[in-house]
């Protein structure tokens, strides 16, 4: 099982730089709003990620609650990544928590 990871410490990370973000929920909340740099990851795009991505590069994942993160944490730690945690109170908690940490829009997105 995935290890979890506080808010507090999904923050250290980000502003350090030193892992990817990888939001699972669906394709329009990402684009609406996201934690800043987060890749969107869904079943449509899974193959061409575990395709392109280093294992040896740390990921956090993040959902709404932080309940389907755990899975998909658990699944990316099966494909042979090295380091996954999970995101403990998702992408919700988050954005009460650290508004100022928030994306909004498309600005983020390539395409």
């Amino acid at each position: 099982m995935s290890e979890r990871i506080g808010p507090e410490q999904g923050l250290e990370i980000l502003q350090d730089g030193r892992a990817l973000f990888i939001d699972v929920r669906d394709p329009d909340s990402h684009r609406q709003a996201r934690i800043p740099g987060a890749l969107p990851l869904n079943q449509a795009g899974l193959e061409a990620f575990l395709a392109a991505t280093d294992r040896a590069h740390p990921l956090v994942v993040y959902c709404y609650h932080g309940h389907s993160s755990q899975s998909a944490s658990d699944f990316l730690s099966d494909q042979g990544f090295q380091s996954v945690v999970s995101l403990d109170g998702g992408f919700e908690y988050w954005r009460q928590a650290y508004p100022d940490q928030v994306e909004a829009g498309d600005d983020g997105l390539a395409g």
